[in-house]
């Protein structure tokens, strides 16, 4: 039996004995590689000996929590303080498309509010960082809550991320001022396409024929969206489209880079939430501050508390609530179902904001919508190809055929 201290010494006769023992907890072919390790140390062992005993130090650890993360069993999850842990695959899925679609679906509407105030549109980046001033304090309160505090991820990785985060974000929110909701919206739902090819180079993932006809959809619905919005919008800008495709860029990078961490250093969502976004108030902080773009925005949201700091408070509270429950969905099921479902989420979201918000509309806006909508059914198919039976073409030919055959038998 090992002694308690975290690092104990073993003699060589007695690493002999144990490799001799035959641990009946095994199964059979994990005792003969077992074995085999140990035999190759024996030689080793034995050939550097000379009749002296020789000692081996072998770490032990003192606690389970201090083993690596790629040995330890699962902890539990917990999103605004439910524990996920307690229910089936099944229900964890339901309760955080739930979750996502709730919070996010408000969190649209008090986007498209705040940047619906007269002469607040060029301060989207001040408006940012308000937004992960409050994302930062509801990680500490939350983290405050929980009994585990401490931080899993490396700093370096954290820095990656919060520049990441920054950048999505932050560009996302200033492209609203040249755009129409609509259609900055149809761009965040294409993010599956950068999704697929940041997984291609960030993990080495691999995606079937069905994935890359789900993006070739996404592609052309967006595509013809944007002409559509060109013609009717009367504050189509280019800028706008270049603001929101880098954002699209960066986002497509952190889905990755998050699922990565979390599965490496099984970090926590509120860890994940607190560093990334406190770091990131920092770099926005510092950017205002070098360009002078802090006073006058600073000035303007004074002058009207209630529409800006009013409502981006409870703009960011449903923000916070939305990610967590897509990190959750990262952590439980990956960067790309996590995708599916926002995606999801937001072609809701541009059908709310024609309802409440007036601007222009053509039946464009509605077939472009569908194309994207159908790569993103081919996309869930293709992930659930063992649960959704659909027909091959052909049998799709044999039916049509014997209908044919059925309607020329009842006409003779």
């Amino acid at each position: 039996m090992l002694p308690s201290p975290a690092s104990a010494v073993l003699t060589f006769f007695d690493i002999k004995a144990m490799a001799n023992t035959e641990t009946p907890s095994l199964p059979a072919g994990q005792r003969s590689r077992c074995g085999d390790w140990w035999q190759r140390l024996l030689l080793q062992e034995g050939e550097a000996m000379s009749g002296s005993r020789k000692y081996i130090s072998i770490s032990v650890p003192d606690k389970p929590d201090s083993m690596s993360p790629h040995i330890k069993s699962a902890e539990e999850l917990r999103v605004i303080g439910l524990n996920l842990s307690d229910f089936s695959r099944t229900v964890q899925f339901l309760i955080c498309v739930s979750g996502v679609f709730i919070f996010y679906l408000i969190y649209g509407y008090l986007q498209e509010l705040i940047f619906s105030v007269e002469g607040f549109k060029p301060f989207g980046w001040y408006l940012t960082l308000v937004q992960f001033a409050f994302y930062s304090t509801f990680g500490l309160i939350e983290q405050q809550l929980t009994q585990d505090k401490r931080r899993r991820i490396p700093w370096k990785t954290y820095m990656l991320i919060a520049f990441l985060t920054v950048a999505t974000m932050g560009l996302s929110n200033t492209s609203l001022g040249y755009l129409n909701y609509p259609t900055q919206v149809i761009f965040k739902c294409c993010k599956l396409i950068p999704v697929m090819i940041g997984g291609i180079f960030i993990q080495g993932k691999r995606y079937n024929i069905i994935d890359v006809s789900a993006a070739l959809c996404m592609s052309l619905g967006l595509i013809w969206f944007t002409l559509a919005d060109s013609k009717v919008a009367p504050n189509f800008n280019l800028t706008g489209i270049a603001f929101i495709s880098m954002a699209l860029c960066a986002d497509a990078v952190i889905g990755n880079v998050q699922e990565k961490a979390m599965k490496l250093h099984n970090g926590s969502n509120s860890e994940m939430v607190l560093y990334s976004y406190s770091i990131g108030f920092l770099y926005i902080l510092t950017g205002l501050f070098c360009t002078r773009g802090l006073g006058p925005a600073f000035v303007f949201c004074s002058r009207h508390p209630m529409q800006t700091y009013g409502y981006a408070f409870m703009f960011s509270l449903t923000g916070y609530f939305g990610i967590s429950f897509v990190l959750a969905l990262i952590k439980l099921f990956g960067a790309l179902v996590a995708v599916t479902v926002t995606t999801g989420r937001k072609a809701m979201t541009i059908g709310l904001s024609f309802f409440f918000f007036a601007k222009p509309f053509t039946f464009h806006y509605l077939w472009s919508g569908l194309v994207v909508l159908l790569g993103i059914f081919l996309n869930i198919y293709s992930k659930n190809r063992d649960k959704i039976k659909l027909p091959s073409p052909l049998d799709l030919w044999k039916v049509i055929k014997k209908k044919q055959i059925t309607s020329m038998s009842q006409t003779v």
